[in-house]
């Protein structure tokens, strides 16, 4: 887990991320939202689309980008807002890579805007936006609330 401060990032700082959506990725996701849209879990139907195949959700591409914000910024973060707009769409056995860069800070607000893209691993852009978080300062104890606890306490607490 990573704690990092304001003070500790940058504009132009970024963090990549890469993975293959599956057939597991996109059934479990449905079955979390409750989608069941044939665009993205019937093949017959997917196959007589302009898509050919069948088509991950736009959402769960979007997920992604939280994961790599993480590692960008540090647990420290939280969203205020993020915007998306879907440019192409992601198959089932796309690899995608997920890139955040940071573009803006206010340190008084402890504020980072991030540019957030998804792209295929054909170069095409899928997914663009930006993502408003907050900063938790140090202040506010989270290392406290979430750093492991000691060997000892734990074979007293068990």
């Amino acid at each position: 887990m990573q704690f990092k401060a304001i003070e500790d990032i940058s504009v132009g700082d970024t963090e990549k991320w890469t993975r293959t959506i599956t057939e597991t990725d996109v059934v479990v996701y449905a079955g979390l939202i409750g989608d069941r849209g044939p665009l993205h879990l019937d093949e017959e139907f997917a196959k007589s689309t302009r898509f050919g195949k069948r088509v991950s959700y736009g959402m769960l591409s979007a997920g992604y980008i939280g994961a790599t914000l993480a590692q960008l910024l540090g647990v420290r973060s939280a969203y205020v807002s993020q915007n998306l707009r879907f440019t192409a769409p992601v198959l089932l056995g796309d690899t995608i890579t997920v890139t955040t860069a940071v573009t803006s800070i206010d340190t008084k607000r402890s504020r980072i805007w991030v540019d957030t893209t998804v792209t295929r691993n054909d170069g095409i852009v899928a997914l663009e936006g930006e993502a408003e978080l907050f900063i938790f300062r140090i202040e506010d104890g989270l290392e406290e609330r979430f750093t492991e606890p000691s060997e000892e306490r734990s074979l007293i607490e068990s």
